[in-house]
């Protein structure tokens, strides 16, 4: 329990390593082909609305959940209400799901920025090359275990030592590596039509129907892109120091990581323009758009060897910071639930890791013809923590705190060191009445629309 008192050393420190973990693999391809889906700049203001209002609200609650009890995100709950101690145990569930196939995609990006370091990148062009890859389940084995042991090493030097000094280093990197690509694909000739795509609004065919869709859409990146009801916040804020401002550091964190995904389109989506034609279907390849489509993008560019694997680095350290906050979570529950040392508790969470990554890895190689619910085994675990657990968990997080214990529970750990709670109005509302009904628009919306 004594390492559990690990915290991070400054405030730059919090918000760089929280950035960290909002910055993942969602930002860099999912938000981009979602707002070239969903009417580009109206997807974006969308996007942007929700952030400072939803995104706001669900954040400042669980960093001063994690503040005000100190404690992993199982005991955050009970400390809060005992009535409601068992949505600990059922927001714990979360990053133990994910954690184990993300890293099963970060040894995907590893393999292919390996592809593009090593002058193959030619390789990754081939049609089949991608499927070919994961279908062999040795290949795709031996860069998962890289990966979550890299990831594991981070984690067992600790909060401070470990994740606040790797995010010094990478996100800085991040923030000039996505700028400086972006400004190189930008200035590609036809370019242009790409940019005016993605960033002015389109409002051919949007209809009623389309502009919710688009609102569910919004509200489920989001949830993917801040690390929102995933146990991840209130871990970090238990680490916060007492004096840094939650609501200034929220804001910043939102807009580090809202910024990273907007530039993340201004790579992809005139890059890929450029490519198809003008063609705006070549956008909506889902995950296929990193690993198929965007190399043959850069193999088709002029110096587009470096750009791409420019690119995969800059994914690279995304995905790695946000496996670190996952893995970190995991961490704390077990250290605090059983009282091992961090050595100890990463240890038997890696172990886990390895067993159920592995389960998503033979889902595409010799256990391909499994499904659950007609999904894949990866994607049946996106589409149960994703879709089903985080808006559980952040619906009954808002009754709890907008009913139960009521705002002013975290409105005291905001103002602890008599700072105003500027945003104490739009929160109260967001938590009371707006946040649990799109927690049940999200959670029924599947039920009755396919977006």
């Amino acid at each position: 329990m004594e390492e559990k008192k690990d915290g991070f050393g400054s405030k730059i420190g919090f918000i760089l390593a929280a950035a960290g973990s909002a910055v993942g693999l969602g930002n860099i391809w999912r938000f981009p082909y979602l707002a070239a889906k969903y009417g580009g700049g109206i997807f974006l203001l969308i996007y942007i609305i929700l952030v400072v209002t939803f995104g706001f609200s669900l954040m400042v609650t669980e960093i001063s959940l994690g503040r005000k009890t100190g404690s992993s995100v199982i005991g955050a709950y009970k400390n809060a209400d005992r009535r409601f101690g068992f949505l600990g145990p059922v927001a714990a569930l979360v990053p133990f799901i994910i954690t184990p196939y993300y890293c099963v995609i970060g040894g995907w990006v590893l393999k292919y920025l390996f592809t593009f370091i090593s002058g193959q990148a030619h390789l990754a062009t081939d049609d089949g090359y991608f499927g070919g890859f994961i279908a062999e389940a040795g290949q795709s084995t031996v860069f998962f275990i890289i990966y979550a042991t890299l990831t594991a090493l981070i984690v067992i030097f600790g909060v401070e030592k470990g994740i606040e000094n790797v995010s010094k280093i990478l996100m800085p990197v991040l923030v000039a590596l996505s700028l400086g690509i972006a400004i190189y694909v930008m200035t590609l000739p036809g370019a242009g039509a790409g940019i005016k795509y993605y960033l002015l609004p389109n409002f051919e065919g949007f209809t009623l129907s389309k502009f919710l869709k688009t609102i569910v859409a919004a509200m489920g990146q989001l949830f993917y892109s801040m690390s929102l009801a995933m146990g991840i916040m209130v871990t970090y804020g238990s680490y916060m120091r007492k004096q840094d401002s939650i609501e200034a550091s929220t804001r910043q964190v939102s807009f580090f990581d809202t910024s990273i995904a907007i530039i993340a389109g201004l790579i992809i989506v005139p890059s890929v323009f450029i490519f198809s034609g003008g063609d705006s279907d070549a956008l909506n390849a889902g995950p296929g758009l990193m690993f198929v489509t965007l190399p043959k993008v850069f193999d088709s560019m002029k110096g587009g060897h470096i750009a791409g694997g420019a690119f995969f680095v800059l994914v690279a350290f995304a995905a790695l910071t946000s496996s670190v906050s996952l893995l970190e979570t995991m961490v704390s529950i077990v250290t605090e639930k059983f009282g091992l040392k961090r050595t100890g508790s990463t240890i038997v969470c890696l172990i886990i890791v390895f067993v159920m990554g592995m389960l998503s890895v033979l889902g595409y190689s010799s256990w391909e013809s499994v499904t659950i619910f007609g999904y894949q085994i990866l994607d049946f675990f996106d589409f149960i923590s994703n879709n089903v657990m985080m808006p559980i968990v952040a619906l009954l997080t808002c009754v709890l705190i907008g009913y139960v214990v009521k705002p002013k529970y975290i409105e005291e750990e905001t103002t602890l060191n008599g700072e105003e709670f500027k945003a104490k109005g739009l929160y109260e509302i967001m938590t009371r009445f707006v946040c649990p009904i799109f927690m049940i628009i999200i959670l029924l919306t599947p039920l009755f629309v396919k977006l």
